[in-house]
């Protein structure tokens, strides 16, 4: 059979036109969203997680607490009136504040208010109650800051939890973040790095990084200003959470003096939390 096209048959080309039309269409549907399959690992960044999606981290009083900087919460808008062992509601500032755009400073240098699990410890999934690790600690579970008895214990020295510098903080901008917010420091030990995770908890937020910048006043050692989007916690599916694979690591509570935002970084790379 031959077929022949005939360009000069208006009705031939209107249908040749749709389905070139069709088919870019769906090409273009496929690129830029790694996160379409639920199931898929290494995820890549850049704003492509699906809506009640998110990457999981921990905020400390660095960041968010009341009279800091540059927002002056009161204690009643980050639940500092709530704070206890295993406080996961969300912050009232937050809840009540759903689509504005605030900024939040970081930390410094050694004092970093944010800090992001690259793995989900073992013993976290055989706590209970789910077969999930991070969903035991957001429920909580026992010993995740719920049960009866050693409500912290699983809590200490705590593998993989990296504090984020600026690199970090940049590689962050355009995705959306929940987080639990911590109503104390958390400490860190390098060589290997561990956190200690016990501590009251204020509850939980979700944001979305819109940039990272330089802080323009402060000293030297001063993180980052990001701005966020302020999102509903309550929407974020807690079992579809992701982790900051590559985050930078730190070598010391000194080095890098890693404090202003770079023009290039690493994507980010994501792998879904269990």
């Amino acid at each position: 059979m031959k077929f022949v096209s005939d360009f000069s048959n208006p009705k031939r080309l209107l249908v040749l036109g749709a389905i070139i039309f069709s088919l870019t269409a769906c090409a273009d549907d496929t690129e830029g969203h790694p996160g379409g399959n639920d199931d898929i690992d290494n995820v890549n960044g850049n704003g492509s997680l699906k809506e009640h999606e998110a990457i999981f981290i921990y905020i400390d009083e660095d960041s968010i607490d009341n009279g800091n900087e540059p927002n002056n919460f009161s204690e009643v808008e980050v639940n500092d009136n709530l704070a206890d062992i295993g406080q996961r509601g969300q912050l009232r500032y937050f809840q009540e504040n759903v689509g504005r755009t605030i900024d939040l400073y970081t930390g410094q240098v050694g004092d970093e208010g944010w800090h992001a699990p690259k793995s989900i410890p073992g013993s976290w999934k055989t706590a209970g109650p789910t077969t999930q690790g991070l969903l035991n600690y957001l429920v909580p579970g026992p010993g995740l800051g719920g049960g009866q008895d050693d409500r912290e214990v699983l809590l200490d020295e705590i593998r993989d939890v990296i504090p984020l510098r600026a690199t970090a903080l940049a590689m962050l901008a355009g995705e959306t973040v929940y987080a639990v917010v911590y109503d104390s420091d958390l400490s860190t030990n390098y060589g290997p790095i561990q956190a200690n995770l016990q501590g009251a908890n204020l509850g939980t937020v979700a944001f979305r990084v819109v940039s990272v910048d330089k802080r323009g006043n402060g000293s030297d050692s001063d993180l980052p200003r990001v701005t966020i989007t302020i999102l509903d916690a309550s929407k974020i599916d807690q079992q579809s959470l992701y982790l900051f694979k590559n985050s930078p690591e730190p070598t010391s509570s000194s080095e890098p003096e890693d404090t202003d935002p770079p023009v290039d970084y690493p994507k980010i790379q994501l792998e879904k939390a269990n």
